[in-house]
């Protein structure tokens, strides 16, 4: 468990990259009680610097004795990095919240997205997961939902956003772009396909059942987080040409009906939702427009005319904030209430 104490030293693992990075400005945003920043990323970024509260912060290549001395450590360093330092962070008395998939369906770990299930940050033994981006927006608009009518099927399909995959493939969008209108060829390093000015119904590796990977975190980690494995679920993820904001078509079945009223304003009450639904005025959630901010943003509430007890929304969400690093930092700040 976390020291009380005033400050914390903090330690973000892979700085360098745009999860770390935004994690570093989540930390300064949100007054995160940091004594002492360490930031880590690959040898070949050690000696970089990055500026937190206006002080340059040299970056740190990790070894054996990284952690010792550092409260908390945010990862997004990728899942082989994680399988080999989180357990090093933790035995140097660190509590890690590691933003790789690495952790997440370990049944010793919590996966824990603090809107829905911070109580399970109780059972730690020094290791959190932070769950997948399309995941966490979800499950902040589910909970709610099955509380009080509990829900027995999602069928979802999501809208995700380059800066998923990282900043290599936000250059990629943005080089395809400028190529296409300036009536050059199109070259695809990071997707298999042509992402700018199209979609693909592909985001990660595909399994033997046919689904990805992506889909498939999103089934298992959804009844993890929930605690609730009767919860039926199915997913198709689509990566498209959008650079931040990941956006989620929701079909959901109850057990008892709600209409789209009661969802509306359960949805308004509840922690980390800002509801954004007035289509007759073209009011609806769109990632240009959340892309900065913390919330899940729900709209075209209504209900499915196919089943008896059915709701659809429409749910955006910035994936590199609650997507991520607010989601580590709002893990962090629950640990820091939890240890006073």
């Amino acid at each position: 468990m976390l020291k009380n104490k005033s400050k914390y030293v903090v330690a973000v693992v892979g700085a360098t990259g745009a999860v770390g990075n935004e994690m570093m400005s989540v930390l300064e945003e949100r007054k995160f009680p940091v004594e002492k920043i360490r930031l880590f990323a690959s040898e070949r970024s050690a000696g970089k610097t990055l500026e937190f509260k206006g002080e340059d912060i040299v970056v740190e290549a990790l070894n054996e004795n990284s952690f010792k001395g550092i409260d908390i450590a945010l990862f997004s360093a990728g899942a082989e990095r994680s399988k080999i330092w989180a357990p090093i962070a933790a035995s140097s008395g660190c509590v890690v919240v590691d933003n790789s998939s690495q952790w997440r369906m370990d049944p010793a770990i919590p996966l824990v997205v603090p809107e829905v299930n911070a109580h399970d940050l109780k059972w730690h033994k020094g290791i959190i997961a932070n769950p997948n981006c399309s995941t966490i927006q979800m499950v902040v608009a589910l909970k709610p939902i099955h509380d009080a009518a509990k829900i027995l099927r999602v069928v979802v399909t999501t809208f995700q956003a380059v800066s998923g995959t990282g900043k290599k493939a936000m250059d990629e969008l943005l080089q395809q772009t400028t190529d296409m209108l300036n009536f050059r060829e199109v070259r695809c390093d990071v997707y298999p396909h042509q992402i700018a000015f199209n979609v693909l119904p592909h985001i990660d590796k595909f399994l033997e059942n046919g689904y990805t990977k992506e889909e498939m975190k999103m089934v298992n980690e959804t009844q993890k987080i929930m605690g609730d494995k009767s919860i039926r679920l199915t997913a198709t993820t689509v990566r498209v040409p959008v650079f931040r904001g990941h956006s989620e078509a929701l079909n959901i079945e109850t057990e008892k009906k709600m209409t789209a009223r009661e969802v509306r304003e359960l949805l308004s009450a509840a922690p980390g939702i800002t509801i954004f639904d007035a289509p007759e005025k073209n009011v609806y959630p769109l990632p240009v427009e959340i892309s900065g901010k913390d919330d899940v943003f729900v709209g075209r509430i209504r209900e499915d005319e196919s089943i008896e007890n059915g709701i659809n929304m429409w749910i955006v969400s910035d994936n590199l904030r609650k997507g991520a690093a607010l989601n580590a930092v709002q893990i962090a700040e629950e640990l820091v209430k939890m240890s006073q």
